[in-house]
């Protein structure tokens, strides 16, 4: 539901929806033009395109979002040229996915690129296999890493690739519960990280058929780079990614020799710390905070130094963990931040925490593996929950698995 669109995909992206014509200007983008807490009409819905110019869609003229509001959804025939014609409409019940009956030209069929089965010989039928019997890998190489869109900070070294999964929600309702700073957010668990070659370079294996990103670490294991949507790989798939979010109407560049991680075996996943799959703040940050902050902080006469203790029971989030939030940087709703993330200039690295974790704060000493800890959190939005179920026990200290993958 909201408005319509054309997409032009050979336009090249100026972020300037260049590539995309409104056909009706007159319903706003609910994820982006409608802010928290103003109107939200909800006009248009299941467009089916006729021709070019002239598509079937369902329309109701006073169609809001509102989970106690009946819309009545009529069928329209609408053009690029600004018509609206109504073709149908119910007066009980409200119409959805139209499309003409009609003769249609059979589609063609775009072959599997994944593997279904076996190798067929001569003249074998092909007899699809159990799921069970396809590999639980796939692999993954990168040509480049440091081939951007948009340039590294000057002097940055990428020495690993962190491989993330984004976890499905189990139910439709937005923030309940929430899982930390950001809204609407899916959960998330730390899969590993493989090494990035001295040219660039990365070839790795990854489990198939799940939702992952991808984050370029500098040598500190702090994230310069990081996706904003996911991909996938199959059983029998191998993906080729040219750069770490390159031009993607460019061509690779022409290499004098294979990139070195082509070279050999793919390298296999390293686990993240404890308290990274799935994510769970208690395990990940609230040790360290416990061991090394808490004290100092009760007893400062400081009116600055926060609580970062644990706090009451049956809070829905630690009292350290809400008093964290203004030092840290999270992605929150669409509409509130960049359609893209610029080197250098998310997570750990802009986040004041970090800087005050490095600057030997009251004589504050982290172990390598405890600033990773932080690090890692706060590159990967600041979560305290990784399911959506058993909050109570999540809360606990208990790494809960989610229900969904």
């Amino acid at each position: 539901y909201g408005s319509l669109i054309l997409i032009d995909p050979q336009v090249k992206d100026d972020n300037l929806m260049a590539a995309i014509r409104r056909i009706t200007p007159d319903q706003l983008f609910p994820e982006s033009e409608i802010r928290h807490g103003g109107t939200n009409p909800n006009r248009y819905a299941t467009a089916h395109p006729l021709s070019e110019q002239f598509y079937i869609c369902v329309y109701d003229p006073f169609g809001v979002w509102n989970a106690h509001f009946t819309n009545n959804f009529g069928i329209y025939l609408l053009d690029v040229f600004g018509n609206r014609t109504l073709l149908y409409r119910d007066p009980q019940i409200s119409c959805r996915d139209a499309f003409p009956l009609r003769t249609r030209k059979m589609q063609p069929v775009v072959p599997h690129r994944t593997l279904l089965g076996k190798p067929l010989a001569p003249g074998e039928k092909f007899q699809p296999i159990d799921e069970s019997e396809l590999p639980k890998t796939a692999n993954i190489g990168l040509v480049n890493v440091y081939d951007s869109k948009y340039p590294f900070p000057e002097g940055t070294k990428i020495s690993r690739l962190r491989v993330v999964q984004v976890l499905p929600k189990p139910n439709f309702v937005a923030n309940q519960p929430r899982i930390g700073y950001g809204n609407q957010k899916n959960a998330r668990r730390i899969l590993g990280t493989v090494p990035v070659e001295e040219d660039g370079s990365a070839y790795f294996s990854v489990p198939v058929n799940i939702p992952i990103y991808f984050q370029a670490l500098d040598e500190n294991g702090v994230a310069v780079q990081t996706m904003r949507s996911d991909t996938y790989v199959h059983a029998g798939e191998e993906l080729i990614c040219q750069g770490c979010h390159e031009d993607r109407h460019s061509a690779i560049t022409a290499r004098p020799q294979v990139p070195q991680a082509m070279r050999r075996a793919p390298s296999t996943l390293t686990p993240d710390p404890e308290g990274t799959d799935p994510f769970n703040y208690v395990k990940l940050i609230q040790p360290i905070l416990d061991a090394k902050c808490v004290k100092c902080h009760e007893e400062s006469d400081d009116p600055k130094a926060i609580d970062l203790s644990r706090g009451p029971e049956n809070e829905h989030f630690f009292t350290s963990f809400r008093n964290l939030k203004p030092y840290c940087f999270y992605f929150d709703h669409n509409h509130w931040t960049d359609p893209e993330t610029m080197p250098g200039k998310f997570g750990s690295n802009a986040s004041k925490l970090y800087r005050i974790l490095t600057s030997e704060h009251h004589g504050l000493k982290l172990t390598p593996e405890e600033l990773y800890r932080f690090t890692l959190w706060m590159d990967n939005n600041c979560d305290f929950y990784g399911a959506y179920e058993e909050c109570t026990l999540q809360r606990q200290g208990q790494i809960v698995q989610p229900s969904l993958e």
